[in-house]
């Protein structure tokens, strides 16, 4: 049961996606080493904080800053989930725009 359990918190949303992401975010290349190769084959664009003891030529777009701070990790992750939100609000608001000027010319 704890097995289960420990698969569902950590893979659980994975089988609920429809289509591959649009970014791998990580925080710390060298413990995410699986997810960063895994990225590679799928040609999923990688952004990533990149400390002085990681490789940055594996990153796509790198964020240079300390991996291991709390406050830098929080700082950083929290501004990257600001700016998915407004991308995704931009992205709804792009649909809706569409989606009225298809009814416009259809009348």
């Amino acid at each position: 049961l704890g097995e289960i359990a420990k698969l569902e918190k950590y893979l659980g949303g994975v089988t609920e996606m429809k289509k591959l992401p649009g970014a791998l975010f990580v925080v710390d290349p060298r413990k995410e080493r699986n997810a960063i190769n895994e990225a590679r084959k799928l040609h999923i664009p990688i952004v990533a904080i990149v400390d002085t003891n990681c490789d940055p030529d594996e990153i796509d777009y790198v964020i240079p800053g300390n991996d291991d701070a709390i406050r830098a990790i929080r700082l950083i992750s929290s501004i990257m989930a600001n700016a998915i939100q407004e991308g995704k609000q931009g992205e709804d608001n792009v649909a809706e725009e569409t989606a009225k000027a298809e009814e416009t010319t259809e009348a």
